[in-house]
């Protein structure tokens, strides 16, 4: 396992490392009873390196969601927690997939098998670039250290409590690859704490009609530089399924109307 050094990601290309992971089935593309296929061969493996972007150090983020990042985006090398939503988690994953990347970018989601894939191209995401590893049990680090050298961002939801030393060999590990990770609940020495303070769904009338949106007050807590707490109000999602700021005729929520869950 990773905490006896079984994987040392300095000695291993990026390709011989994804190869492994999938060899191993600990990563598996769109399959599933999933009803998008990623034509990927066998050993084959995404290009590593990031696009040039307008800021060289930052992965870029939906817009209406740069604000409550230090320079609008994800510096590559950290880690961010987002605890509590997991349509937080996943529309602050979509920005790898903007016209500013290109169509060279990759992202993978490790230990989230309740994500929808349906939301996730309503966020943006580019579905033949999203691999997924649902299932990897304790065996998550390797998975992870695996995949950091092959795409440029992870989503993770951990097993369980992640060890500070852990999560120290890890964060090294995505400072090498230049990849930039988001878990699902808190994480060591994370950069970035993100959270839904308040939400409410729009589109049910009387106990019938079809939810249109999710109108929420975002807040990130981050550490150095970063320590001003930064909020944000946004549709997550809108109508069309994306995320998107408040318009200038729309009121932000003022009190908790409906918890985020």
């Amino acid at each position: 396992m990773f905490e006896q050094d079984s994987i040392d990601p300095s000695e291993m290309g990026a390709s011989a490392r994804f190869a492994a992971a999938r060899a191993g089935g600990d990563v598996r593309t769109l399959e599933r009873d999933r009803t998008v296929v990623v034509p990927l061969r066998p050993g084959t493996a995404p290009t590593p390196s990031l696009p040039i972007i307008a800021e060289p150090e930052l992965l870029p983020v939906l817009p209406a969601l740069a604000p409550l990042l230090p320079g609008g985006g994800l510096r590559p090398g950290t880690a961010v927690s987002v605890t509590g939503d997991t349509g937080l988690l996943l529309a602050l994953g979509a920005g790898t997939f903007t016209e500013q990347t290109g169509d060279t970018a990759w992202a993978a989601a490790v230990g989230l098998p309740e994500i929808g894939l349906a939301a996730a191209a309503g966020y943006g995401y580019d579905l033949r670039r999203l691999l997924l590893a649902d299932h990897p049990g304790p065996h998550w680090p390797d998975v992870v250290a695996a995949l950091a050298g092959a795409v440029g961002l992870i989503l993770l939801r951990p097993t369980g409590p992640v060890a500070p030393a852990l999560a120290a060999r890890l964060t090294a590990v995505l400072r090498r690859s230049r990849c930039a990770l988001l878990v699902a609940g808190p994480w060591p020495g994370a950069v970035q704490r993100l959270s839904i303070r308040t939400g409410r769904w729009f589109g049910l009338g009387d106990g019938h009609g079809q939810l249109t949106g999710r109108q929420v007050e975002a807040v990130a807590e981050g550490r150095g530089t970063a320590t001003r707490p930064r909020t944000a109000h946004l549709w997550l999602p809108d109508a069309k399924g994306t995320a998107r700021p408040l318009t200038p005729t729309e009121t932000p929520l003022t009190r908790p109307a409906l918890e985020a869950v």
